[in-house]
């Protein structure tokens, strides 16, 4: 279906795809990979590339796994990917708030490829450090500060320590960083937020953009 549009000029793409393939994470990164370097050379360009990560349904497999490969798909040169974690519908595979989805891809290109002062990124896990027994959290794209959204208290945090068991975890939001602890674990060893096909999240920067689903370990 893309191939006559070959090598007309573009200035970029939004990429929006079903989610059949959700319970093969492990290939979507290079599949994303080839797919944008395949139009890049049929369209004789280095076009940009916009894409939108999952948002929360109750899929069979953990679609977690996914959104991770789809975060780690920003390797890719002029790319960009919006969170939808706060717009989905758990009983709609293709949730209905479509406009805040455009608007949030039409940020990512006014920014990037229209040298717009716009915020486009939620907040993006950096690193855990501990202290104390807890577990700090960074962050990149937090400039204005952190916030919550779908409630009073920040949920779908989980910790966990040298048995490698997950943990509900309490999250409090200290300047722009995170204090996730839980009162059984004095040593934690990794943290994890939304972690789970239904997970909504609960983390956002001022600027109003979720945060992405997020892992501090690398574990099997």
């Amino acid at each position: 279906m893309i191939a006559p549009l070959m090598p007309f000029t573009l200035k970029g793409a939004i990429w929006y795809q079903g989610e059949s393939n959700h319970g093969r994470p492990q290939t979507y990164k290079r599949l994303m990979q080839a797919l944008v370097a395949d139009w890049r050379d049929g369209f004789k360009s280095d076009i940009s590339f916009y894409y939108v990560q999952i948002a929360p349904f109750t899929y069979k497999q953990n679609a977690a796994y996914l959104r991770e490969q789809q975060l780690q798909a920003l390797s890719i040169n002029k790319s960009g990917m919006v969170v939808t974690m706060d717009i989905g519908d758990l009983k709609d595979i293709h949730p209905k708030n479509k406009q805040e989805v455009g608007c949030r891809l039409a940020l990512q290109a006014l920014a990037k490829d229209y040298g717009k002062k716009v915020a486009c990124e939620g907040p993006r896990f950096k690193k855990m450090v501990v202290e104390d027994g807890k577990a700090i959290l960074h962050f990149d794209h937090v400039d204005g500060g952190l916030t919550i959204y779908g409630g009073d208290a920040l949920k779908d945090f989980e910790i966990a320590g040298s048995d490698k068991k997950f943990v509900k975890a309490s999250a409090t939001i200290v300047g722009d960083k995170l204090v996730v602890e839980a009162p059984e674990l004095t040593r934690p060893l990794a943290v994890r937020y939304a972690f789970s096909s239904q997970a909504t999240g609960s983390l956002r920067n001022k600027d109003g953009l979720p945060a992405s689903p997020f892992r501090s370990d690398d574990w099997k």
